[in-house]
Order: C-alpha cells, then sequence, then structure tokens
C-alpha cells in the first residue's frame, strides 16, 4: 500500500488570483510543497476585486465547492466583506473572514501541519484554533514584525488593541515553529521567549524576472518610478515634497511615477496637486510591471526610518528590483540596506526630503549614475530565490510529520 501524502493546510488572507506580496509569496512556496509531494489545502476569503487583475476575476455566484489552484492545491474560500479601504476597514474585513475561516478549516480533510500567515493579524487567532480543532502542529509565518509595527504605527491604542498585541504574543510562544522572513525579526522574538523560531526570507522566482537595459538620456533628466503600496510605512509624502522642490527649482527635470494603490493614495493625490513632476498610475499586473520600470532610470524603495520595526523589515519589492538589474534609490535602514549592498548599482539616501532633493539632482546631471549591474540578480539566485526557498520550507514542514 502506497503511503500518503503528507498534507498541509494553509490560512491566509490574500491568495490567487489576488497580485498581493503574501500571494506571490505563498503561491511560490505551495508550487514548491506540491512538487515535493505535499497536499495543500488553501483555506482564504474570495478574491478581492482591490488586488484581483480584472481579466482574472472570478464571475458569478459564491460557491463553497473547492476550487484547484495553479499548482493542484485545493482552494476553500469564505465570503469577503469588502469594507472601506482604510486601516479600520481592512482589519474589521479581515477579522470578519478569519471567523469564517475556522468551520472550512474543520470541515477540509484532516491536515499534518496547520499554518497560518500574516500581515492579517485575525488569521493567527483562525490558525491557532483550527490547529487545536484538528490536533495538528501550528506553524506561524510572520512577515511583518507583529506586533512591534502596530505599536509604532499607533493601531494598538484601547482595550482591543491591547488584546490583540497579547493574543498575538501569546500565539508564537505556543506556536510549534514561527518563521519569520528576516534573521533581526527572528532575533527579537527569541528574547520575547519565542524558542522555535526559523528564517525564510521573501524572494522572487528569478526565472519569471526579466533583465532590463540601461535607458540613454540627456543631462538634467531622471525619471524614478515606485510600484508598490501607498500606506503610511512607505513615506511617500517625503519622496514628492522632495520632487516639488526639484520642480520648483527648476535646475533639473525630475520625473516621480508612483503606482499602485492603498490607504494614503488620496492623501498623496493632494500633496501633489499642482505639480506636473508626479505622476499617478493604478496598480498594474505581468507585463506592464517591467513596463513601467523600463520607463524609468532608478527604481525606488522606500519604508519609513523612524520606526524601529523597520530595521529588521525588507519590502518584499527589493529582491525583484535586484533580480531586474535596475539601478535602485532606497530610503531604508538595517536588515534592507545590508541586503541591497549586494548590488553595486545602489543610492542609500537618508530619509529626509533634503537627502532625497540632493540625490536625485545629482543622478539627473550624470546620465551614467544610474547603471544596470547583474550583481544583484546573482546574490538573489543564491539567497532569495523562491523554489528553492520552498525546498527548505518542505525540509521544516516535515519535521513536524509523525512517523
Amino acid at each position: 500500500m502506497s503511503q500518503a501524502k503528507p498534507r498541509l493546510q494553509l490560512l491566509i488572507h490574500s491568495y490567487w488570483p489576488e497580485s498581493t506580496p503574501p500571494q506571490r509569496r505563498w503561491q511560490r512556496l505551495t508550487e514548491s510543497l506540491r512538487a515535493d509531494g505535499w497536499e495543500v489545502d488553501v483555506i482564504t476569503p474570495a478574491a478581492n476585486e482591490r488586488y484581483t487583475p480584472a481579466e482574472q476575476m472570478p464571475t458569478g455566484a459564491f460557491t463553497m465547492k473547492p476550487q484547484e489552484g495553479p499548482a493542484g492545491e485545493s482552494i476553500r474560500r469564505t465570503r469577503y466583506l469588502l469594507l472601506r479601504n482604510s486601516r479600520v476597514g481592512r482589519f474589521l474585513s479581515d477579522a470578519v473572514s478569519s471567523v469564517m475561516m475556522v468551520p472550512r478549516a474543520v470541515t477540509a480533510p484532516r491536515p499534518d501541519v496547520v499554518l497560518a500567515t500574516v500581515p492579517a493579524l485575525p488569521v493567527i487567532c483562525a490558525g491557532w484554533l483550527a490547529a487545536r480543532l484538528r490536533r495538528a502542529p501550528l506553524v506561524v509565518d510572520m512577515r511583518d514584525a507583529w506586533p512591534e509595527l502596530a505599536r509604532e504605527a499607533e493601531v494598538r491604542a484601547g482595550p482591543a488593541g491591547r488584546l490583540m498585541e497579547t493574543v498575538v504574543t501569546s500565539i508564537q510562544r505556543r506556536a510549534e515553529l514561527v518563521v519569520t522572513v528576516t534573521a533581526g525579526f527572528a532575533e527579537r522574538l527569541r528574547d520575547r521567549d519565542v524558542d522555535r523560531v526559523e528564517t525564510i526570507s521573501n524572494g522572487v522566482t528569478l526565472e519569471q524576472i526579466p533583465e532590463l537595459e540601461h535607458r540613454s538620456r540627456r543631462a538634467g533628466e531622471l525619471r524614478v518610478a515606485y510600484l508598490g503600496n501607498h500606506g503610511e510605512s512607505q513615506a511617500l509624502e517625503t519622496v514628492i515634497r522632495a520632487v516639488r522642490s526639484i520642480y520648483d527649482r527648476g535646475e533639473v527635470e525630475v520625473t516621480l511615477r508612483l503606482v499602485g494603490s492603498g490607504t494614503q493614495k488620496e492623501q498623496l493625490k493632494e500633496l501633489a496637486q499642482g505639480c506636473p513632476a508626479v505622476e499617478f498610475h493604478d496598480a498594474v499586473h505581468g507585463e506592464q510591471v517591467w513596463d513601467h520600470y523600463r520607463w524609468s532610470d532608478t527604481a525606488l524603495v522606500s519604508l519609513r526610518t523612524d520606526w524601529a520595526s523597520f530595521a529588521w523589515t525588507v519590502p518584499s519589492k527589493t529582491f525583484e528590483l535586484m533580480g531586474l538589474g535596475k539601478h535602485i534609490t532606497a530610503t531604508v535602514t538595517g536588515e534592507a540596506a545590508e541586503i541591497l549592498a549586494h548590488a553595486e548599482n545602489v543610492a542609500v539616501v537618508d530619509s529626509s526630503a533634503e537627502a532625497l532633493v540632493e540625490t536625485f539632482t545629482e543622478l539627473a546631471r550624470d546620465p551614467e549614475s544610474t547603471p544596470v549591474s547583474s550583481a544583484g540578480r546573482r546574490w538573489v539566485a543564491e539567497h532569495a530565490d523562491l523554489p528553492r526557498l520552498g525546498e527548505r520550507y518542505s525540509r521544516l514542514l516535515k519535521t513536524f510529520l509523525r512517523p
């Protein structure tokens, strides 16, 4: 008699056909797990139209019937409560979806391992309850530095915030394993008496990332592209102020292209009003992503540096940009800055508007100051290629299988 395949139950707030950082991470990891013999049951909400390419948005009525995913995984969906695109609205939507995940999880085939992934904090609670009800080990995949990030963003005020922080910390300690995406946050967890911690970084499927060519340009001109979330964590208001200042001076021509969505986008548009040097574009997918980077001379990685937890946070776009070989301008600290140092064409800049004005002006004046380089791509191939990371994840999960 052939031995039954190991089974993983994955609870996640965003999955295919959405296009988000957690979806991209876990769709690639799921492919690796499936290739290594795992059955995977994904418990996730219905696709959110805000993050799903229009051509892939499901049509017709919601169904409870399991759906086969791109790698042969079984996807079991819950309804999704689409509320206002704000911090509170997203949290409430995630909380309702997480409650509905539990009955979906306990009626799915019995798993060998339950894995819950954030940044949607309520999913941790659903994962813990599902693991206890199914008597399976729990693995928590922490993409962000919670609860430190919540504390610094001042979202923990009041009894509900304090309760969530207590619950998250308790589950981190009780889980059979916590997986972080940075070594720095793993150390923070160990300092909080979370003993079973491993690090498997974010990454990309390198074979899907093109190598871009250098764009010829005249002296005095610079194109800057940012693709990603327009939220509080990115401090894009500082970048806009810098570009507006350069525009007002009129010494060089710097164009900033912001592509994406987020809770701060409308405020950012108001801030940039009357400045033609700042462009806004809707989120794009597939080949259109590369087209925006081809347009640019330097790609921007922006993260606030006044929140201590971002010293052990690495934006997921970092690996994509290193793979492209494009020149990168980055306002980051800590682990992200250390990783970017492996690419030879990166300007790591202080997060002040004055520093950005100086950097963008210098880059604009010298057309050869934004070269492409393959050094970053070579580093990604060695350290952040998702198929290889998936193989390591599979080995970790197999340690919880019963003989």
